[in-house]
Parts: C-alpha cells; sequence; structure tokens
C-alpha cells in the first residue's frame, strides 16, 4: 500500500482537528492531532505545579523524560503521558492559556516534531494536523492545506464544541485567548505558524464542513494512492 501523508495547518480554531478527524475517516486513513500532544505536555506540566510561563527550564525536563503516545486502537485516539489519559485535560482553560508558552520552546519542539515523524513512519497512512506539519514536520507530504477563518468565526466554534460537551462559555474570552495565540505562534523564532508555499490556502469562514470536506477529499483523491482504502 502505498504512503500518503496529508497535511493540514492553521491557526486556533480553524477547524482543523475536526476536518482531519472525520476526512481520515472518509479516505481510511489514520488521524493525528498534534496540538493534543504540546497540550497534553502542558497539562502534565500544570498537574506537577509548574508555571509553565516562568519555569521554562522545568518544562524543558518534563519533556525530555515524558512518554507521550496514542492510543491507536480509539476513534479519535486518546492521548496519554507516562501513562495517564490527559484527553479529558486538553480544552480546559488553564491548558488552552499555557499551551502557547509551551508550543514556541525549543526543546519542546523538537521533542514533539521527532515523535511526530516516528508516528509518520509507524503510520504511513496518515491525516496529520497542527501549525508547521507542512512546513517543518512533513515537508515531503503528498497534500498539503492550509485552513484559515475569522477570529469571530473560530471563537464561535470553539465556543459550539464546548458547549455540546456541556461546558460553560465566555465567547469573548475564547476570541481573546485565539487572536493572542495567532500572535504568539505566528512571531515565535522556531517553527512560526505560515502557509507552505505549495500548500492549498482554504478559508472556511463562510463554508460548512461538509463543504471543506467535500473539496479536501476530492482533492486527496484525485492523488496516487488517495483511493484504493477510501470510504464513503
Amino acid at each position: 500500500m502505498q504512503d500518503l501523508i496529508v497535511t493540514l495547518d492553521g491557526p486556533a480554531g480553524s477547524g482543523k482537528s475536526t476536518v482531519a478527524r472525520v476526512l481520515a475517516q472518509r479516505l481510511g486513513l489514520e488521524f493525528l492531532d498534534t496540538g493534543a500532544m504540546y497540550r497534553g505536555i502542558t497539562a502534565m506540566a500544570i498537574a506537577r505545579g509548574v508555571d509553565v510561563h516562568t519555569e521554562t527550564h522545568l518544562v524543558n525536563e518534563l519533556v525530555r523524560h515524558c512518554e507521550i503516545g496514542f492510543d491507536w486502537a480509539t476513534d479519535p485516539p486518546r492521548l496519554h503521558v507516562r501513562g495517564q489519559d490527559l484527553t479529558g485535560r486538553l480544552r480546559d482553560d488553564d491548558v488552552t492559556g499555557g499551551v502557547s508558552a509551551v508550543a514556541r520552546l525549543p526543546a519542546v519542539r523538537e521533542v514533539m516534531v521527532r515523535e511526530q515523524q516516528r508516528i509518520g513512519r509507524e503510520h504511513p497512512r496518515l491525516v496529520t494536523e497542527g501549525r508547521d506539519q507542512g512546513s517543518v514536520v512533513f515537508p515531503g507530504a503528498a497534500a498539503k492545506f492550509f485552513l484559515e477563518a475569522s477570529p469571530a468565526v473560530r471563537a464561535q466554534r470553539r465556543a459550539d464544541q464546548m458547549r455540546a460537551a456541556g461546558r460553560r462559555v465566555d465567547v469573548e474570552r475564547i476570541r481573546e485567548q485565539i487572536t493572542a495565540r495567532d500572535a504568539a505562534d505566528a512571531s515565535r523564532s522556531v517553527a512560526p505558524l505560515i502557509c507552505p508555499e505549495d500548500a492549498e490556502r482554504i478559508d472556511t469562514s463562510e463554508m460548512q464542513l461538509d463543504e471543506v470536506l467535500d473539496l479536501l477529499t476530492a482533492r486527496v483523491r484525485a492523488l496516487p494512492g488517495g483511493g484504493p482504502r477510501a470510504t464513503s
């Protein structure tokens, strides 16, 4: 079976995780949520009493000795850090507020990129989403997409997800967090958020989920190796 890596990059709240997960299902590929990995490290650091904004040396030490991976038997795969299932913590406010500080650390990104590339070798038919997948982690990917939307739209989508999970929502606070995350991701010195030159840029602000999925599905199925295991 021919290898097939599909990357979806874009800013926070652009719908990458949802699109990537469903796209993988449609195409019969596996799904990698790289943002969950950074959030998992953040959640673990917070649980250990580390201030991720000021005690960066402790975050660096934690990630160097941290076993992080996914349970691929579940859909979507659940995240485990040092044997703990932290999936339920990943969208909590304290994790959301700290993940940019963690993700900008060169030592953290070095470990995460290495682990993501390892996953790509072990799961070579993969849809992977994040902020540097097409630019840094998988520059030779067969298909690259960059999803974007306005901050207001992204905030509302994130709020809807949280309400569906039974959580309290402050849409304005979510919008502020998203705007701050955009600035942090675009300005960091290591692997900043960019649209790869060979990626297709897609503004999803006025698109429904199925429209985005239909477009990406057609693009990937047109590629060599993009169709044999595809499902409807």
